[in-house]
């Protein structure tokens, strides 16, 4: 591509960003919220997630389809389900929440400094639903969440949101001990500038991407349209990443395989409905703001908040990865680090 069509391609997606909605005043935070509540219902409402230019709001229902699309889409399987993980929980704290030192095991070099405000209620990934790829990582029916804190398996992705402070701290691998929390990264993003992480860096997802604004939630399938991009894993991604991702997650560098921050987008013509409400917002969702790839993991995989009002998302299977197409957002690609 020249620099010209580079360009024109990034004004068209300056031009795509979508009308902000406008939202209620934020109500007083003096306790932790945990997802799947009403009252954080009105936090969410009120909270805006990255600036509405930012690339995760932006409209891209009319950016072109990406020249390689047709290949990239079959090799994640144009004949496969979309389908879900009930796995990305989360809590709320209020600004003077306590913070704690976390203990860091692994990625300490690609880590932000804490301490953070981590309540005792922090809930961990997949509790308390149990529908994830990695059925031993499921929370099992009667398990409390301090068990779940403590000996859980899987990922373990825990974050926690701090409107107050404009903050989003994403822990992966995070685990409560007797000697406090510890986790093998944690990534802080500020919810009101949506800088990127450094480039190279990875984050609680492969891709160096935050996780929470990705999410599926209820109160935004209530009001009819999932409003943000959304997140997908694919089982062999390419040894490339291309922003606002910041990190690769593969060895693998066949053209045709996806990049960690490739952007698909529900095709315009695919019929929503006949799809219960819940299902149809997150599908309107995804015409309009598409989905990052974001991890390795099984193919055409959405998260989504482990939330039982939430009802219907068993119909997303009828939609195909061949309904789904590859967008060239004219972002930069990268391919400088070793995969994680």
């Amino acid at each position: 591509m020249t620099r010209r069509g580079a360009l024109i391609l990034v004004g068209i997606a300056l031009l795509a960003v979508a009308a902000p909605r406008r939202r209620p005043a934020m109500p007083k935070i003096t306790q932790p919220v945990l997802f799947g509540t009403p009252e954080a219902d009105r936090i969410l409402a009120a909270l805006q997630v990255f600036p509405p230019d930012d690339p995760w709001n932006q409209d891209i229902s009319t950016l072109p389809v990406h020249a390689d699309s047709a290949r990239i889409i079959a090799s994640i399987g144009a004949g496969k389900s979309l389908g879900y993980n009930l796995d990305m929980n989360f809590v709320i704290v209020p600004p003077n929440q306590k913070r704690i030192p976390v203990k860091m095991l692994q990625y300490l070099a690609e880590s932000d400094p804490g301490p953070f405000p981590v309540p005792d209620n922090a809930p961990i990934e997949n509790w308390p639903l149990a529908v994830n790829e990695d059925i031993k990582a499921v929370a099992r029916p009667g398990r409390t969440l301090d068990d779940i804190q403590r000996h859980g398996r899987g990922d373990r992705h825990m974050l926690v949101v701090d409107p107050g402070n404009g903050k989003l701290h994403e822990f992966y691998a995070a685990r409560k001990t007797d000697a406090g929390w510890e986790a093998s990264n944690v990534a802080t993003f500020d919810l009101r500038t949506g800088a990127l992480r450094p480039e190279g860096w990875t984050s609680s997802d492969a891709a160096g991407l935050p996780v929470f604004p990705a999410t599926v939630r209820y109160d935004e399938c209530e009001r009819g349209v999932v409003e943000h991009a959304m997140r997908v894993t694919v089982r062999r991604s390419r040894r490339a990443y291309v922003l606002p991702a910041t990190h690769f997650a593969s060895r693998l560098t066949d053209p045709d395989l996806p990049r960690m921050g490739e952007r698909l987008r529900l095709r315009r013509d695919f019929d929503t409905s006949g799809f219960p409400p819940h299902a149809r917002a997150i599908l309107e969702g995804l015409k309009k703001y598409g989905m990052f790839v974001a991890d390795n993991g099984q193919d055409w995989l959405m998260s989504i908040s482990p939330d039982a009002r939430l009802k219907g998302l068993e119909t997303l299977k009828r939609a195909k990865g061949s309904d789904f197409e590859v967008v060239e957002t004219g972002a930069r690609s990268g391919s400088e680090r070793p995969a994680k």
